[in-house]
């Protein structure tokens, strides 16, 4: 990595506040937002597949595969890139890794945490259809998140950072300042 962090991927179990602290960071730096699942909505509704998520989930593990690889491939195309997804997801067969490591490689992982009774209690009023999960089981999903992770950043070379989101602005920040730092310390002699 050399100056600026070309891609910055912000990951976090659903609820925690991910959009939320990058569409307030998306306005600080020079990196254009992507919101994943978004832009997979988008691709499904170029192709036909799909108008809204509800559609999206109900489209085959193999066709959402196929959407997941082609915005993956459109973000490749993109200098420096805010990327706001999962990292990990639950679906009704397990746990799936959503970062998509063979296509793209992030300078800086950062996992984005809450607590797990406000993440659910977030959840409870989200209109978003998702696994249920307990305050227990989201526990164990963010402790796989963190694993799955730093598994990916060994592999991969990338740093990893852990940012607990009480406040979005001042997560945003310490995102921020993350990325500052990792620019200045390629810098270094």
């Amino acid at each position: 990595m050399t100056g600026v962090p070309g891609i910055v991927a912000v990951v976090g179990v659903p609820g925690t506040g991910k959009t939320t602290v990058c569409q307030i960071l998306s306005r600080i730096v020079r990196h254009t937002y992507i919101n994943y699942g978004e832009l997979m909505l988008q691709v499904a509704g170029e192709w036909n597949l799909a108008e809204n998520l509800e559609d999206l989930f109900n489209l085959s593990l193999d066709q959402q595969h196929l959407i997941w690889v082609e915005a993956a491939r459109r973000i490749r195309r993109l200098d420096y890139v805010l990327m706001d997804l999962h990292g990990i997801d639950l679906s009704p067969l397990g746990y799936l890794i959503s970062l998509p490591v063979d296509l793209i490689t992030p300078d800086i992982i950062v996992i984005l945490e809450s607590e797990p009774q406000s993440i659910f209690e977030r959840r409870l009023v989200d209109s978003k259809r998702r696994v249920m999960e307990s305050p227990g089981s989201i526990r164990e999903h963010m402790e796989l998140l963190r694993t799955s992770m730093f598994v990916c950043s060994a592999i991969l070379g990338s740093l990893v950072s852990i940012v607990e989101n009480n406040d979005p602005h001042e997560a945003a920040l310490e995102i921020l300042r993350i990325i500052e730092a990792a620019g200045d310390a390629t810098t270094l002699p």
